[in-house]
């Protein structure tokens, strides 16, 4: 059986709509740079609010070329930084506030989905971070203590070795946590169903067309200049490629694989049959799914930063980049071993440089939001909610006033040092990571330098 570089997503799906580039110059009232999850879900709900409104949004290749169409299918109810990091920026309660936001947003997307008829295999079987190690039995149980104590209705739980097993069948698990309120799904799906509910509601999308600045009022393309009262910024980890932006985000690469569909018999000595999402609790992230049609999606952070923000689509096809995260897919289930792997492939995520996402409006009717660290399936959806309610106002029909006060809506974090001082943290901070995986697997006691350079990159 032949490998794609493919996306497994776009692989399994009738090819997306082929829309044609901006025609040449326009005026309208809302441009969204972005045709990914965020620039989406914003045209989305402004549609909603303001149905009378001109709202394009533009992408420089097509929709979900991105990071909606090759990540892992992980609808989380959580954001890329912690309760106490929201306390801190917001004041007691802020991460309270945050995680009941994240809770409610997963409920969201499944009414949208429903709603608008999208079919993307979606399957509410909760989150399953597996505990491999005594140290990481540790971090877990401290995590699920906090969660609670925060947020007592995310219901998370610890699950003994056995219960653990009895819903992911992997070695060496000691235990796991587990997060009920996370569906897995089809991103491509997803992406490409809501581009489509937002043509209905009269949005108007148009591929092939980079934006090579934006300002108040002004985007400029390759296809024309579009003037906007509000111009709104949804490029994630591409956000390196519009002027005076190289540094907001610096994007980071994951890999991924999928197998063949699994017979029955290595299905049923794996488990998985609620389709939880699956992960462990090392440094050097890793994520899977059992995705509907009974493959495993799989895949982690192995591929380096790339001096300069360099995105080559060399590294996205690397084959020994992809073979260490075959490698940990065997590793963790071994009966995959024989299983022909289908799909490799991979994309970038955007990190900003205190690892915390944010909903910015910039001043002058320039809007942005992003930073999800790999996170964003679900965060999105309340990103472009919140976007939405900061360009529409008061005088829309959605009258949740609390969005526009979320933790996150804020300034920007600020930006990433010049090179080679940014590759060379990155570099030092990846290293340091995966020896302290090492550690915490040969000695089973926590790496607490690691934990420390953790809170010192998130501060």
């Amino acid at each position: 059986m032949l490998c794609t570089m493919n996306s497994l997503w776009f692989d399994s799906m009738p090819p997306p709509s082929v829309r044609p580039p901006l025609p040449g110059p326009t005026s309208v009232d809302v441009v969204i740079v972005g045709a990914g999850y965020t620039g989406l879900w914003t045209a989305y709900y402004l549609a909603e609010r303001v149905p009378d409104a001109s709202i394009v949004v533009i992408d420089a290749h097509h929709v979900g070329f991105g990071a909606s169409g090759r990540n892992g299918g992980w609808c989380i109810s959580e954001v890329a930084a912690d309760a106490e990091r929201w306390d801190a920026l917001a004041g007691p309660g802020g991460g309270r506030r945050m995680a009941d936001a994240m809770h409610h947003t997963v409920d969201e997307v499944e009414r949208v989905t429903i709603v608008e008829g999208i079919d993307c295999d979606w399957a509410l079987g909760g989150e399953l971070y597996l505990a491999r190690n005594p140290a990481q039995v540790t971090r877990l149980r401290a995590q699920v203590s906090g969660t609670l104590a925060r947020a007592p209705e995310s219901e998370a739980r610890w699950l003994d070795a056995d219960e653990a097993r009895s819903l992911c069948n992997a070695t060496k698990v000691l235990g796991a946590m587990h997060l009920p309120q996370t569906a897995a799904l089809h991103p491509g799906k997803l992406v490409t169903g809501l581009a489509e509910a937002c043509e209905r509601r009269g949005v108007v999308i148009h591929d092939d067309t980079r934006a090579t600045s934006l300002s108040s009022g002004v985007v400029e393309t390759t296809r024309g200049r579009i003037t906007a009262t509000s111009v709104v910024m949804a490029t994630e980890a591409y956000s390196r490629d519009l002027e005076g932006h190289k540094r907001s985000l610096v994007p980071l690469y994951s890999l991924m694989v999928a197998t063949e569909p699994l017979p029955a018999d290595v299905l049923e000595e794996i488990r998985l049959e609620t389709r939880p999402t699956f992960a462990d609790a090392r440094y050097r992230v890793i994520y899977g799914q059992r995705t509907a049609d009974g493959r495993l999606a799989f895949g982690g952070r192995s591929a380096p930063y790339r001096y300069g923000s360099v995105i080559d689509p060399a590294t996205e096809s690397d084959p020994g980049y992809h073979q260490m995260i075959i490698d940990t897919l065997h590793d963790l289930f071994p009966v995959v071993r024989d299983a022909a792997i289908t799909h490799q492939w991979g994309g970038v995520l955007g990190v900003p440089r205190n690892w915390t996402p944010t909903v910015n409006d910039l001043g002058d009717g320039v809007y942005r939001a992003g930073g999800y660290v790999g996170e964003g399936v679900a965060a999105t959806n309340l990103a472009g909610r919140c976007l939405a309610h900061l360009i529409a106002g008061a005088g829309g029909a959605d009258h949740d006033r609390d969005l526009t006060t979320l933790p996150w809506v804020r300034k920007p974090s600020r930006r990433w040092a010049p090179e080679p001082f940014r590759f060379a943290a990155i570099k030092v901070g990846a290293e340091l990571f995966e020896r302290a995986d090492r550690h915490e697997e040969a000695t089973g006691t926590p790496a607490k330098q690691a934990e420390l350079v953790w809170k010192y990159l998130r501060r």
